[in-house]
């Protein structure tokens, strides 16, 4: 990963910050995006990335982040559509037109604004790889989930899509399914918190950026369609 570009968004903390810091380790020049300017700036300067502040649902942002980077570099070698959100996990009935609203927005429509601008640096380059994290929720069903999870599916759709128009340039876009993680995303969601055990044994944001760099050194002539990844400990009857 040498002289390579990446940015990650929502890089902040959790999958983003370990996702960002695997690509800094392997030697690529690293752009993290997210909300708060203090918790930003605070894990670019622990991991060494640079730091945009940014809400991926906002396109000027999206214009204003890869006119920076192209300064900067003159390429954009890896995108990584990490940022999303719980939001608010219920029955439908019971969530507010904000929640949905706020719930597409950071999970579909901020990687489809990304993409959109990566695709086109991307296509003048001849190559570059896209990875947009998802979930489990896109391919499985669960009570309380169903607007997440519509955002999800949409997401994973939108990539085989894209997939389609972009490898004729070159271009890899690979969708990336993570169950449960160790991050703050229950929390933030407002779900119970898992045992400590259990939650140790969950996907990490070190598990995480190591399985993406991965994808990002294999083969060009090579691409991972979709990946979904299971912690063993996760319950088999939840799959």
């Amino acid at each position: 990963m040498n002289n390579r570009t990446v940015i990650v968004t929502g890089g902040s903390r959790g999958y983003g910050a370990g996702i960002a810091e695997a690509f800094i380790k392997a030697g690529a020049s690293v752009w993290i995006t997210g909300r708060n300017e203090q918790v930003l700036n605070a894990t670019a300067q622990r991991i060494g990335a640079h730091a945009f502040v940014a809400d991926v649902a906002d396109g000027a942002a999206w214009d204003r982040l890869m006119e920076t980077v192209m300064k900067e570099t003159g390429r954009l070698d890896v995108l990584v559509n990490n940022a999303g959100e719980g939001v608010k996990i219920g029955p439908v009935s019971a969530l507010q037109d904000a929640h949905l609203v706020q719930s597409i927005a950071s999970n579909l429509t901020g990687a489809m604004l990304g993409c959109a601008r990566a695709a086109g640096i991307m296509q003048r380059q001849g190559s570059g790889l896209i990875v947009n994290i998802g979930s489990a929720c896109s391919k499985h069903a669960w009570p309380g989930w169903s607007v997440y999870s519509a955002a999800k599916a949409g997401l994973l759709m939108f990539s085989k899509c894209l997939l389609t128009e972009l490898r004729p340039h070159g271009i890899r876009v690979t969708s990336v399914l993570p169950s449960w993680g160790q991050t703050d995303f229950t929390d933030a969601a407002g779900l119970p918190p898992r045992d400590a055990d259990i939650l140790s044994r969950c996907i990490s944001p070190a598990d995480l950026g190591h399985v993406l760099v991965g994808l990002a050194e294999a083969p060009a002539h090579l691409v991972t369609e979709e990946l979904t990844l299971w912690p063993m400990v996760q319950p088999m009857t939840q799959l």
